[in-house]
């Protein structure tokens, strides 16, 4: 599985917005260059992230941008879901009538934990954990 161009970005925006919760809302401008991501691809980005309630836009000369909902209430699997969609590994996990094969075939069995797998971790971790992580590194991360 390769995530998207749409979905680091996206992830590394955010976790700046999480980074300066309660200070003052961030210009797109400074998120743009810190995390180095073009200002047009930004705004598309938290446009899907306002739409998804996990940002929120605030206007004004100290206006910008900032997080919907407190960092600790805010998954990652929601994150990802917005920017990514759904995980999935094969077609026939979705949907098992797709493959005659998939009631007894064990690479579905396969693939059907390695989704679960996923599921798990980016329910478990918030945007709080990631701020925490990034305290534990420096300033700079990547995604």
């Amino acid at each position: 599985m390769k995530l998207s161009t749409r979905t680091r970005y996206g992830m590394r925006a955010i976790i700046e917005l999480a980074r300066y919760e309660g200070t003052r809302p961030l210009q797109l401008k400074l998120i743009a260059e810190r995390q180095e991501i073009s200002i047009k691809y930004l705004e598309q980005l938290m446009g899907l992230l306002r739409s998804a309630g996990l940002v929120r836009s605030v206007r004004g000369s100290k206006g910008g941008y900032a997080l919907g909902r407190p960092q600790d209430q805010i998954k990652i699997s929601e994150v990802f879901r917005c920017l990514e969609g759904t995980v999935t590994t094969t077609e026939c996990v979705e949907d098992k009538d797709v493959c005659n094969r998939s009631a007894d075939c064990v690479a579905r069995e396969l693939w059907m934990e390695v989704e679960t797998a996923i599921h798990q971790v980016l329910d478990s971790i918030t945007l709080a954990d990631m701020v925490r992580r990034t305290k534990t590194r420096g300033s700079d991360y990547q995604i």
